[in-house]
């Protein structure tokens, strides 16, 4: 990372990663880049999931290239900058690398359904069970786990217009 004073924990990372709406997962096909947003959902500290379909190009390329690299945004604002009038944004991302599988195992599918379903219908869930038993045997589910550590980057202004440097949080 060329800025070091904007670079943030490990555990700020995943929590840009946990509120981005949707979450690009980049992988190679050969000697094409292939990037996709996705909507993921983090289990621990290290493994995230989504679902798909279960054929198509993103699965093709995760067997024959598992390593993914994800990329997520939890803030983007266009700024004036406080003290010279330059033209900014304000932003908080985070990226990582992984190692992308299918999960074949119908009970480690059934639990992240559950948590992207809880994630982004957290008020429908009465209607989970239901809904996984009429597509579980058509809905593929990958599994990232990541093979180091997330990283954050953060520019962002205090109200007194100055920089917060290398993690301030106030």
């Amino acid at each position: 990372m060329r800025r070091k004073d904007r670079e943030m924990s490990a555990e700020w990372a995943l929590e840009v990663i946990d509120r981005a709406p949707y979450v690009t997962v980049s992988m190679t096909d050969g000697n094409l880049p292939y990037a996709v947003p996705l909507s993921l959902v983090r289990d621990g500290n290290d493994t995230f999931y989504f679902h798909c379909a279960q054929e198509g190009k993103k699965l093709g390329i995760i067997d024959k290239n598992p390593v993914v690299f994800i990329t997520a945004v939890s803030r983007c604002k266009p700024v004036v900058g406080p003290h010279d009038d330059s033209f900014t944004l304000e932003f908080a991302s985070a990226s990582a690398q992984g190692i992308a599988e299918l999960v074949s195992d119908d009970v480690e599918k059934r639990h992240a359904l559950r948590l992207i379903c809880h994630r982004f219908l957290p008020r429908h869930m009465d209607a989970f069970d239901t809904a996984v038993a009429r597509s579980l045997d058509r809905t593929a589910v990958v599994r990232i786990r990541l093979t180091a550590p997330a990283v954050g980057k953060r520019k962002q202004y205090d109200a007194n217009g100055n920089e917060m440097k290398w993690q301030r949080m106030k």
